[in-house]
């Protein structure tokens, strides 16, 4: 069997469950991860304690193979939130941000902005249909401008942003700050146009809660402050009494504590799963699910709002439908498992969702068509 079916025929949820880009249901290799962990952490010898946390490099480790990056530019956070505070709090200047974006994103710049007024500044833009183009941060960008964050894939158009021309478009002096939670693992990406990826592997990876992570490149490093850092994060060795050392030189000085063992546990496994798939094979099979959820919608004459080049989307289709609340009941009477947003039903399958979910789907599509 290829690795790539192995990694498919590993998905256990329930029949109908079509929102990964709401929730993903754990792993069985992340909840092995996190009981192998309790059993460690369980007996109180020291070497088992070690071993437990020997999970929190594995985990930096398997991340970092994903982003193509140093596992030492990787640290672990209890969610991207978290990991978004460290780069946010840390920076001075202009930061352009879409309004419309995730409230990791907005609420975590207004608070880091307010917390320092007049060293960083937040500059709002307001792009057509909340898709962060390369045209509509152009005309945001003047010199204080010394950073873009931006989901790489939005949670409601379904947009995936085009890295690299964003790259570009930023030039050498400014950061490009990525929230990857809803493509990470998922896209085949060249994660080096960014200077800063936060992640969390509750959704796409199957790690669960509390797997936040992030990487911060040498660039960010020199423009970002560890103003949030803890007692993991520094130069001294050992621990740090009757002393205030400097941030440690390495990516560490973003840490505030040592990472939770249950959580590295399943990063580090889920994350593995990925990789021995391969990330490339994991996007087309996702890509293929994808292929077969629009075919449905345009099978019962439902109107696709996200995009459909294969270039800029991942795994998230949006039903732009007249009547968003009363389809989603009905997809959740017949247990198919969606988000319903204000203008929209969100569907999301992932790489290991079965042709049985997906006739599900269709059998509720074509009934409301009827309707």
């Amino acid at each position: 069997m290829r690795a790539i079916d192995e990694y498919a025929a590993t998905f256990g949820e329930d029949p109908g469950y079509l929102n990964w880009a709401a929730l993903g249901p754990m792993s069985a290799a992340a909840g092995a991860a996190l009981r192998d962990t309790a059993e460690l952490l369980s007996t109180g010898r020291a070497e088992d304690v070690a071993a437990a946390s020997e999970a929190g490099a594995a985990a930096a480790h398997e991340v970092a193979g994903l982003l193509g990056a140093p596992a030492g530019e990787v640290t672990l956070h209890p969610s991207s939130t978290h990991a978004l505070q460290q780069a946010l709090a840390g920076l001075e200047g202009t930061v352009v941000a879409s309004a419309a974006e995730f409230p990791s994103v907005t609420i975590t710049l207004d608070r880091a902005a307010s917390a320092a007024p007049g060293r960083l500044v937040p500059r709002w833009i307001a792009p057509a249909d909340t898709r962060v183009t390369p045209d509509a941060v152009a005309a945001a960008l003047d010199p204080t401008v010394t950073a873009l964050v931006v989901s790489h894939v939005d949670f409601r158009s379904g947009y995936r942003a085009d890295l690299a021309a964003l790259r570009d478009l930023l030039g050498p002096d400014r950061l490009l700050i990525v929230d990857a939670v809803q493509s990470f693992g998922v896209v085949d990406e060249d994660w080096a146009a960014a200077d800063v990826v936060v992640g969390h592997g509750y959704k796409w990876l199957r790690a669960g809660r509390g797997t936040g992570f992030a990487r911060f490149t040498p660039q960010a490093r020199e423009r970002i402050r560890p103003v949030l850092s803890g007692r993991i994060a520094t130069s001294a060795k050992g621990l740090p009494t009757d002393a205030l050392p400097d941030p440690i030189a390495s990516a560490q000085a973003y840490a505030v504590s040592a990472p939770d063992p249950f959580a590295a546990a399943r990063l580090a496994a889920a994350s593995a799963e990925i990789h021995a798939a391969g990330v490339r094979d994991v996007a087309a099979l996702l890509a293929e699910r994808v292929d077969a959820v629009l075919a449905v919608a345009d099978r019962h004459g439902i109107p696709v709002v996200s995009p459909r080049e294969i270039e800029r989307r991942a795994g998230i289709v949006v039903l732009g439908v007249a009547d968003p609340e009363r389809l989603g009941a009905v997809l959740a009477a017949a247990g198919v498992s969606v988000t319903v947003h204000a203008r929209a039903v969100r569907v999301a399958p992932h790489a290991g969702t079965t042709a049985d979910t997906l006739g599900m789907l269709d059998a509720v599509l074509a009934d409301a068509a009827n309707r």
